[in-house]
């Protein structure tokens, strides 16, 4: 239970992404700006609490084991990740992004193939290629038709160009960040805590953003004012809290594709919370019955995705 309770809070804080990115783009400020401008300041905020908690040596000792690896998976998990949905909230409002965005729930199921996972076995443990959790993948079907039913009137409002514009990203964001996230888990092992894992990915995916924000200098200019202010409130709330949290969760379920799954279904909640944000932040209009209908679904789902994953455990067990 309480690997779901930290992604439902991850997912409240992941919902500022989506409404903040929005409100600057509406705003007049540059995707390439919001994108790289979270991840450097993160980059402070991860330090001070990870040199808290004595934290900083471990990172950067292992860090020196695997450094391509690190480079890698980071921009990948972090880099193809965020800019991505930076880029897709300049063609469509924060609603959409958020509701496409819960393509990461069968993303994240169908990488399972891609990981070895440690099974107990009658001579001992030994590591097996995963499989498509094809239940789990099920009660992810139902959370997605939530999220479709959400967003089928608004959709109908929206330019082919626009729908198209917002989609084709957020696909691509929806593999990176499990793909990266997952294979950053094989690297650290057990070793690393989500703290140190979050800044070590970002001080690894720093080459790409200082490109990306040095290409931004260059062609649209310097971020204003208003932008700087709320990148660094997207910082806090979605790149360290959420994150944090995400992948703490995460850790706790790693060696289990069926409950690793139901971790990142529960990331189907920032559609609620992206709506209720924005109603309150931007004044858009309540959600009609169909929208509400769309909830539930996302809700029952859900709730089946987690008995379906705890209904397994107890069945090995037995």
């Amino acid at each position: 239970m309480r690997p779901i309770v930290l992604g439902v809070l991850s997912a409240f804080f992941f919902a500022f992404t989506f409404v903040l990115n929005r409100l600057m783009e509406v705003d007049g400020g540059h995707w390439m700006w919001s994108a790289s401008l979270r991840y450097i300041f993160m980059v402070p905020l991860l330090l001070i609490v990870v040199a808290a908690r004595k934290g900083l040596n471990p990172l950067f000792q292992e860090m020196k084991k695997h450094p391509s690896s690190w480079l890698l998976w980071s921009i990948v998990g972090f880099g193809l990740f965020y800019a991505p949905l930076c880029f897709a909230a300049a063609y469509g409002p924060g609603w959409l992004i958020a509701g496409t965005w819960q393509m990461t729930i069968i993303s994240g199921s169908l990488l399972a193939p891609l990981f070895f996972v440690t099974i107990s076995t009658p001579t001992g443990k030994k590591k097996q290629r995963g499989t498509i959790p094809v239940r789990g993948l099920m009660m992810s079907l139902i959370i997605l038709l939530g999220v479709a039913s959400m967003q089928m009137e608004h959709a109908r409002n929206l330019s082919w160009q626009a729908v198209i514009s917002c989609t084709w990203p957020i696909i691509i964001a929806s593999f990176a960040y499990p793909l990266g996230n997952r294979k950053m888990m094989e690297v650290c092992a057990n070793r690393l805590d989500a703290y140190q894992r979050v800044l070590g990915m970002t001080l690894a995916s720093l080459p790409f953003w200082l490109l990306l924000s040095a290409y931004a200098a260059m062609t649209v200019g310097w971020p204003s004012q208003n932008q700087v202010m709320q990148s660094g409130l997207v910082a806090l709330f979605s790149g360290v809290f959420a994150t944090v949290l995400f992948f703490a969760a995460t850790d706790l379920v790693r060696d289990n594709m069926q409950k690793l799954g139901a971790v990142e279904a529960t990331q189907s909640f920032e559609v609620l919370f992206a709506v209720v944000l924005e109603v309150l932040l931007l004044s858009a209009p309540l959600p009609t019955a169909i929208s509400w209908m769309g909830m539930l679904f996302i809700v029952l789902g859900m709730i089946l995705h987690s008995y379906v994953s705890h209904a397994k455990k107890l069945v090995v067990n037995n």
